[in-house]
């Protein structure tokens, strides 16, 4: 049976991203990277909103400036099944499905036929999968940054939580782990 588990980074104030032309997250350091690759080698799969999927789509193709770091990822990102809702998309990348359809519906089965962790990225998407009761863990990697506003790391109220784990991971971030309470 498979866990869907919602994690990104975010500020200290709860954003995933700045407003357009402010300040953003910086990228990770390099244990924090590390963390990050191990993490997705560990993953059955990743269900991507439309937004997160096509930022992602920055590690389908090597760039010159990466280091050993950010080719590992790709490579782990890419070996990864990657599911992606979207009704605007017509099509998406390698080792990657269109899911256009009923989404909780979807994820329902993901969650039965699938064994292991599915990553699920996109506030929105985990939104509305947390409306659903879909979302089995949640996985905060707040950074020391105050953005002052962007996209918030819960698209909609944030639901009933209790603490599981609390982690530091990698030079400047520290892991919260909350399961539905």
């Amino acid at each position: 049976m498979g866990k869907l588990i919602f994690g990104m980074m975010q500020s200290l104030d709860g954003y995933v991203a700045g407003v357009a032309g402010g300040p953003q997250l910086p990228p990770p350091g390099a244990a924090l990277h590390r963390h990050f690759n191990d993490h997705v080698r560990s993953l059955a799969g990743c269900l991507y909103g439309r937004r997160i999927y096509e930022v992602m789509r920055y590690w389908d193709e090597d760039r010159p400036e990466w280091g050993a770091l950010e080719h590992d990822f790709a490579a782990a990102w890419r070996a990864q099944p990657k599911w992606v809702a979207s009704r605007s998309l017509k099509s998406v990348g390698a080792n990657a499905t269109l899911v256009a359809d009923d989404i909780g519906a979807f994820a329902r089965r993901l969650k039965a036929d699938v064994a292991g962790d599915i990553d699920v990225a996109g506030p929105e998407l985990a939104g509305s999968l947390t409306g659903l009761g879909l979302i089995d863990e949640y996985r905060l990697y707040l950074r020391p940054f105050v953005l002052g506003g962007g996209k918030p790391y819960f698209a909609d109220a944030r639901p009933p939580l209790r603490l599981v784990a609390t982690e530091p991971v990698g030079e400047d971030a520290v892991r919260l782990a909350y399961v539905p309470a």
